[in-house]
């Protein structure tokens, strides 16, 4: 939000101080493997569609298959390769089934990744196997046309294990097992992994059973040994997982007679399961012993927790020149809007006497207590605009987390726009949100805080607070919106700002840093239904993870480690930097903290996505910013693949004080921000900014279409914020979605009014929800319009909802910013219209 922003340029600053940011060379990127080489496929729709041109580098070419199922396409590398990526561009006639499989010898495969609910596009997989032969082998067709693609990309490493470098000792023995089903105590899962052939594992009389093992940590695996009692297995499957959920079947044995065997197998996983499916004999499934066998030669396991990195600056009230250190941070980053600099300050328990730590851009200050008033400041946390003449309206991405803060004159100064939030601080005082001189301010987010005395916003146009305690709040000038917040002033839309509701639906704290003794762990808050007032001291219900289950991610570090830790069990840690991937992040297993660290900076290149989150229980993003490439992509964050259908109400994923961003540090380009289609995901406090000032600005130059896409049911966002989308800023298909706070400016750069004109209406609504949709809430809604290229447009409505018994939108309004365009109605057609150049709101209490 930057009202009447426009034009100024940025205040360069005048001496940078810099700080040690020496960063490890990036490694080099897995090499194209396939391009070029000799194609096969099943079949061929015609003579213009063969094989070979899949693999010719040409986007315009395209293999294409005949009308059934079981179709494949296979390319000889030439020679046995290490192969880690496999990308796939599918035409119109894409698998919506398939798996990737590897050959030796093109004749006997074995599966890298099976797909299911594949969505067409571009697929990107990460695997793991040697060999010189990779297909792509049909399962289902998502047409009535064939399997059609216009590249099939191998990636790699040339050459693969020697003969003779499968470790011959068992990886297996002594590990953790567990199985489906055990006959009696005597026979339990661990017996087949203890070293003795005295010893059995069996399991009840029927169809299917399992029993795995977990190594550790992912590793190479090159080979397995089985040792049956009389109770052996007709057909089975010897399957790998990187987190003990979702499995791939590295060999398929049908047919088998039992006693000592031994099999070849090429992947990598941290479980290994037999998977039986059919029995030989009345009785169960009982092995002597179990022996995995892994590579010598391969990437040794990544290695969790360590240091956190040049620019995490960790303090404690005895550190020398501690106020310099703020200071030197604060000239570097005080107007640095698009630069590269990150940094975090992390102040460990005490009390610091006479700080004044003043933030600029991407500086984040927290505390490493458990609690808040675990690390005392007599001093105070500033935000101020001096740098930008008193308007606070471009203070972004900054952020203060878990401490207390005793103000000098009794009132701390916050004065933020989007993307600063104030978490977890216990304010013994007052809280003033305005900059000095009451300046023009646009924020903000304050969640799980106690703010003794009484908070200002004055001159802040709208704001959300959550789950909170105030001595008091006075004044606001739009949009003032609380839930769970004692002291919150009463709901009063009809002739001021305030929108209260008492509890909060369903909320989950930010997963925090803190120190355990000298041990660094990660708090991860539990679920609250109904929330009022701040979660802590008793931080009810959460769990600590130790650094060390944490892959400290440092800047160099490259998609393909970051996508290893993931699969070997690891969460991550991104410390300040910022991270170029050529390849999406793929986060798969249930529970994953992705946490970042001084808003650490993910930029997708190339084209790809930036991250992918499975459709699994509570996995939780926070506290980093996603950066848009110079190269369009599909959707920059997508939670759950299409078609996601798990429940999660009891677990779900949430994603905090993630931002996105679209242009400004340089041109950017996505068709969707960020795609929601897994159920039940909380989103609590994002900015989807497309880009209205900075570098790489313009209708075509940083387009993005779409910022939010809610396909899943049940999704919860308190403290939404997005802004400047091509198309529609919000679109919500899913039943029964729930908005606290929404804050929202049009594209300043719409061309003209043919621009924006579809189905006979001229804009597109900030916020629409689906026709098909039955049930949707949402409270304290503010669309802003600042058309600058074109004053004379006249936006249609605000908000686009079906008009049925379960759609209620409550405390809505649209507002001409200066009379640079106007709003015809504020919601479908109801509303009066803005009022010209008077900055006036045109609001509707309930809808309908």
């Amino acid at each position: 939000m930057r009202l009447r922003s426009l034009g100024v340029a940025l205040a360069a600053t005048a001496a940078l101080l810099a700080l040690p940011t020496t960063q490890p060379p990036a490694a080099a990127a897995d090499t194209l493997l396939s391009q070029g080489r000799t194609a096969t496929a099943s079949s061929t729709e015609n003579a213009g569609t063969a094989a070979a041109l899949a693999v010719d580098g040409n986007t315009g070419t395209r293999w294409s298959s005949a009308a059934t199922d079981a179709q494949w396409l296979q390319v000889d590398l030439g020679a046995t390769a290490t192969v880690t990526r496999v990308a796939l561009q599918w035409e119109a006639a894409y698998g919506k089934d398939y798996r990737l499989q590897i050959s030796a010898d093109g004749s006997t495969w074995t599966d890298l990744r099976t797909v299911t609910g594949g969505d067409g596009g571009t697929d990107t997989h990460d695997v793991s196997g040697q060999g010189r032969y990779v297909r792509m082998q049909g399962v289902h067709r998502a047409t009535a046309w064939g399997y059609s693609l216009w590249e099939f990309q191998v990636y790699g490493t040339s050459g693969g294990t020697a003969p003779g470098t499968c470790d011959t000792a068992n990886a297996a023995q002594g590990r953790p097992a567990t199985a489906s089903s055990t006959e009696n105590a005597g026979t339990p899962a661990s017996a087949a992994f203890d070293g003795d052939d005295g010893t059995r594992w069996s399991s009840q009389a029927s169809d299917p059973q399992w029993l795995r093992v977990d190594l550790g940590s992912a590793r190479d695996l090159c080979g397995i040994d089985l040792s049956w009692e009389a109770a052996y297995a007709k057909d089975f499957q010897i399957q790998a997982s990187a987190d003990g959920q979702t499995w791939n079947t590295l060999r398929s044995v049908t047919g088998a007679t039992g006693g000592r065997t031994s099999y070849d197998i090429s992947g990598s996983g941290r479980y290994v399961r037999i998977n039986g499916t059919t029995r030989a004999t009345p009785y169960g499934y009982s092995l002597w012993e179990v022996a995995v066998h892994t590579g010598t030669g391969g990437i040794p396991p990544i290695q969790g927790g360590g240091d956190l990195g040049p620019n995490v600056i960790v303090v404690d009230p005895s550190t020398p020149n501690l106020q310099q250190k703020f200071d030197q941070v604060f000239a570097q980053q005080e107007s640095n809007q698009f630069g590269s600099g990150r940094y975090q300050f992390l102040l460990k328990p005490g009390t610091y006497n006479g700080v004044n730590a003043q933030l600029g851009f991407y500086t984040s200050i927290s505390g490493l207590g458990l609690n808040p008033d675990d690390t005392q400041i007599n001093g105070d946390i500033t935000v101020d605009a001096g740098w930008f003449n008193g308007n606070a309206t471009q203070n972004f991405w900054r952020s203060a987390e878990n401490l207390a803060i005793r103000p000098v004159n009794g009132t701390d100064r916050w004065a933020v726009a989007q993307a600063a939030p104030f978490r977890r601080i216990h304010v013994q005082g007052g809280l003033n949100l305005a900059p000095n001189g009451y300046g023009w301010a646009s924020g903000g987010y304050i969640a799980d805080s106690k703010i003794d005395g009484t908070v200002g916003p004055y001159s802040q146009q709208q704001w959300y607070t959550r789950d909170s305690s105030v001595g008091g709040w006075t004044n606001g000038v739009w949009n003032m919106t609380f839930t769970g917040v004692q002291g919150a002033p009463a709901t009063n839309f009809d002739t001021g700002p305030y929108t209260t509701l008492d509890t909060t639906p369903v909320s989950r704290e930010k997963p925090f840093l803190y120190l355990d003794g000298n041990d660094y762990k990660v708090f991860v808050p539990a679920k609250r239904t109904n929330a009022r007032g701040v979660s802590w001291p008793a931080n009810a219900g959460g769990t600590s993870i130790p650094l060390s289950r944490f892959y400290v991610v440092k800047p160099g570090a490259t998609a393909a480690t970051i996508n290893a830790a993931l699969a070997q069990g690891l969460h991550l840690l991104f410390t300040p930097g910022v991270y170029h991937l050529d390849r999406a992040i793929e986060v798969n297993r249930a529970g994953t903290v992705v946490l970042g660290l001084g808003l650490a900076t993910l930029v997708p290149d190339g084209g790809v996505d930036a991250m992918h989150v499975a459709d699994v229980d509570g996995v939780r993003l926070a506290g980093f910013l996603i950066d848009a490439g110079a190269v369009r992509s599909d959707a920059l964050l997508r939670i759950g693949p299409a078609g996601s259908s798990a429940d999660h109400a009891a677990d779900p994923t949430t994603m905090q004080d993630v931002f996105v961003r679209i242009g400004g540090a340089g041109p950017g380009l996505a068709t969707d921000s960020v795609v929601v289609n897994s159920d039940d995901v909380v989103i609590d406090h994002t900015w989807i900014w497309r880009a209205d000032h900075g570098e790489g600005v313009g209708w075509e130059t940083n387009r993005a279409d779409y910022g939010l896409r809610v396909n899943g049911d049940d999704v919860l966002t308190t403290g939404l914020f997005v802004e400047h989308f091509n198309k529609y800023d919000v679109v919500w298909n899913g039943e029964r979605g729930r908005t606290v706070f929404f804050q929202n400016e049009k594209a300043y750069d719409v061309p003209n009014a043919a621009a924006v004109t579809h189905d006979g209406i001229v804009g597109y609504a900030a916020y629409k929800v689906a026709d098909t949709v039955n049930e949707h809430e949402a409270w304290g809604l503010g669309s802003y319009c600042n058309f600058t290229s074109d004053p004379s447009i006249v936006q249609h409505h605000g908000f686009q909802v079906p008009v049925k018994p379960g759609v209620r939108l409550h405390s809505l309004q649209v507002i001409s910013l200066g009379g640079k365009g106007q709003y015809a109605h504020v919601v479908n057609d109801t509303g009066a219209p803005t009022s010209g150049t008077d900055t006036v709101p045109s609001k509707i209490t309930q809808f309908p």
